[in-house]
Parts: C-alpha cells; structure tokens; sequence
C-alpha cells in the first residue's frame, strides 16, 4: 500500500530534485522478418515495429500527464540486425539499406533512439557480424536516430581481438565520417563486454535472442534524488549512509515500477525489466560525480573515488532488488563523461584521468563511457582502450563497454559540444605508449578459469 507520505516524498523528487523516468523501451524480436530478399525483409521489418509502436509515444505522454512522472525517451530495441540480415545481405551497403530502414521508422513513430543495430562477435566473426561492422561508419554517418553495440567478449568465451582490433578502425572511420558534427558518430557505438540482452539503455540496447516477441523495459534514474537525500545526513557514518541510498533507491524503484506496468497494461505489450540506473545528464544537479562528492570527496577522481563508487552502486542494486523482482538491464551508478556536469569539472581540474576512470569501471554499472579524445589517437590505442575494458568485465563476471569519441581536428584541452542528453566533453589525454604489436596478434583470448561452470 503506497501512503500519503510516500506520495509526498515522490512528489518532491519530481519536482525538485530532478527524478525522471529516463526511457521506456519496447523491445521487439524482429526474427520472423528474415528472408533471403532484402527489400521484402525491409518491409517485414518497417510493418512489424510500426505496427507494435504505433502508439508507444502517445501512451508514454499520456502515462506522465496523468501521473505527474517525467518520461524523458521513448524507444525502440530490437534483435541484433547482424543475424535478421544474414539471409539477405551480401554486401555492408546492403545492411545500411535496413539501418536507414530503422531510421525511417523511428522517425515516423517519434522515438529518440532504435538500438539493435548489433553484432554479438564474442567468439567469432561470421561473415554476416563482419559486414554489419564494416557497415557501421557509413550506417551512422547518414542516419539520426539508430545506436549500434558490438559485444567482443564474455566471461565464457573470452575476448575477440579480432573484431577489437576492426572495431579499432571502424571506430576512427565512424569518426571520420561524422567529423562535420564533431565526429558524433561515436557518441552512438559502443563495443561490450558481457552484454545482458535485457538492457533498455542505449547505445547498447538491442532485443535479446531469449527475449519474448515483444516486451516494455522501462530506465528510472535519480542522481539528484540521492544528492538530495545525502545532503540532509553531512555528518553519517557509512551504515546511516548505506541505508540511506538503498531506501532513495527503493523509493526510485516503486516509481519506475508502476510506469512499468502501467504502460505494459496500455500497450498490451508484457513487461520485461526495470533498469535502475543513476544515469546523469548534463543539468545541473543531475550528476553521479555530485553524489562521489557528497559522500566524502573533494573532487571525483581524488583517492577514495573507486571505493566510494563500489558503495554507491551496491546499496542502488540493493534498494532496486526491493522494489521490484524484475530488476535487470545494467542497474547502478553510470559514469559518462560528456553526460555528467560533475564529471567535466573533475575532468578540467585535473582531479580524474582516462586511467582512473578505468579504475573505476570495475565497479559501476558499465564503463568508459561519452569520452572525448584526440582525433589523431591512432586505431590500435583505441583497439587496446577496448581490449582493457573487456578484460576488466571478462575477469570480473561484470558488464563493460567503451564509447569513445576521437574527435578529429580537436587536440587536449578543447572541448567539444554533442548536445541534448549527450552533453559537451573535455578532450582528454590518453597514454600513446604504441601497443600494435599486441592488438595486432590476432585470435582470441581465452576465457578466464573460473568460468568453467556447468
């Protein structure tokens, strides 16, 4: 039973303290589109989401017009394009034919964002994931709306340097591509590690293989929320600390929930997960690095940061698990760069380097994420970034990914304006030391000894 205190405190969060739900998320298994004719799985795949999404956008302004609940995005994720495609494309323009597909259909229905422009490579390339890849540069840098992830490793395979070391290039070519917007690009790829395929966010988002035909995942986020609570406790010791964001937490949680369900009811569509997330965006007072700060930091990035993240991320998972038995996706703490105003502070203070991020992905949801660098890094520096972060998720059992932004033409300490929820980002350093010969090697790195489970 919800009280009138808790409709109160609700009510605050909305309204003061920047609480949203960030993104409610169809996914849709696009499996019974495939034929062997591109043009007739193009008109599969067009009748199918607009027929399911039709009214997704409406819905949505409807459900926070009669609740008071911000909803910021809707979207749209589908099953990874590099197996609906493998029947009928032979070439990678043919696969830019159905990216550009999918940028129609978004645009008709009035989403932000369709992810599932996607290959799951973490063991091997067919040729089909491979075309998909060499695609993507070209598929970005002449749609609006579509977000593309490659998953190069897991725990159970191993690590795909192969496709690292393409996605290296492909990278800089996206970039390249994009350089009239500030290489854009890829601020909408990113490359993972142990993907979930419950995952509503993008980039990463795409409809997984195991999924039902189409389920209503549903992103809450609150940073300011929990800013807000841990202002009102300065002086806490970590137990009153702990119990305070698992409760902020929990309360988030029930608010995601009922949008949920409530959407899944209006659509007639099943409910799929609640992704819990303290995702930032560039507002102020809507920032994770805020938060690192109010438990004990002067800065985020001074030493502290990487454990005052693991407590912040477990005791969100803990308060989410709560709420609701249908918590999943890549709930936790998120930490772009370019998203989060605390975080390009810390940046231009010179308190947080790409190598302390990197430390600190071991511990929040996902990874290197929304960060600008020099568009003259060379493609295998990018391949080895990769390579470390999908180190870091395959030995820790955990979700990583890397979006990583070479912006040609911009050197260390410009800065580079995205815009909307993709923010403005400091360029930063990365450590140029070459790391060819490595990347270059070829094959797959095994998969680590204790993910011999069965």
């Amino acid at each position: 039973m919800i009280n009138i205190t808790e409709v109160i405190e609700t009510n605050k969060m909305i309204e003061q303290e920047n609480l949203d739900v960030r993104t409610i998320t169809m996914g849709i298994s696009l499996l019974d589109c495939a034929t062997d004719d591109l043009d007739k799985t193009c008109e599969n795949i067009y009748n199918k989401i607009t027929g399911l999404t039709r009214n997704l956008v409406q819905t949505g302004e409807d459900i926070s017009r009669e609740f008071g609940i911000p909803i910021v995005n809707k979207r749209i994720s589908v099953t990874p394009i590099a197996i609906v495609g493998s029947s009928c494309c032979k070439t990678p323009h043919d696969y830019v034919q159905i990216c550009k597909t999918l940028d129609k259909i978004a645009a008709e229905v009035g989403i932000n964002f369709i992810g599932g422009y996607s290959a799951i490579v973490s063991k091997g390339m067919t040729k089909s994931d491979e075309m998909l890849i060499r695609s993507i540069p070209e598929a970005l840098s002449c749609t609006e709306r579509i977000c593309s992830s490659i998953n190069v490793g897991s725990t159970k395979t191993g690590i795909n340097m192969d496709a690292v070391r393409l996605l290296g290039d492909i990278i800089k070519e996206t970039a390249e591509m994009t350089k009239d917007r500030d290489s854009l690009g890829c601020a909408k790829l990113v490359v993972l590690c142990n993907a979930p395929d419950d995952n509503p966010f993008m980039a990463g988002a795409f409809h997984g293989v195991s999924e039902a035909d189409a389920i209503i995942n549903v992103g809450v986020s609150g940073p300011g929320v929990v800013k807000y609570a841990l202002e009102q406790i300065p002086d806490a010791n970590f137990e009153v600390l702990c119990e305070t964001i698992k409760k902020t937490a929990f309360k988030i949680t029930r608010v995601g929930q009922l949008v949920a369900q409530e959407a899944s009811r209006r659509l007639g569509v099943p409910f799929g997960i609640i992704d819990l997330s303290l995702a930032p965006t560039p507002a102020i007072g809507d920032s994770v690095a805020d938060i690192l700060e109010r438990i004990g930091l002067e800065r985020t990035g001074a030493p502290g940061t990487t454990a005052a993240l693991a407590l912040l991320n477990d005791q969100v998972k803990k308060g989410g698990v709560m709420a609701s038995s249908y918590v999943g996706g890549l709930s936790g703490a998120f930490i772009p760069v370019s998203e989060d105003q605390g975080m390009i502070d810390a940046v231009e203070a010179g308190a947080l380097t790409i190598e302390k991020l990197e430390a600190m992905t071991c511990v929040c949801s996902v990874g290197l994420d929304m960060i600008a660098i020099p568009g003259d890094t060379k493609a295998t520096t990018i391949a080895g970034i990769i390579a470390d972060e999908s180190a870091i998720g395959m030995i820790n059992q955990k979700t990583t990914a890397v979006r990583i932004i070479p912006v040609i033409g911009k050197c260390v300490g410009e800065s580079v304006e995205f815009g909307g929820l993709l923010g403005h980002a400091p360029v930063m350093p990365v450590n140029n030391f070459d790391c060819s010969l490595f990347v270059n090697r070829g094959g797959r790195i095994p998969s680590p000894i204790h993910s011999f489970k069965n």
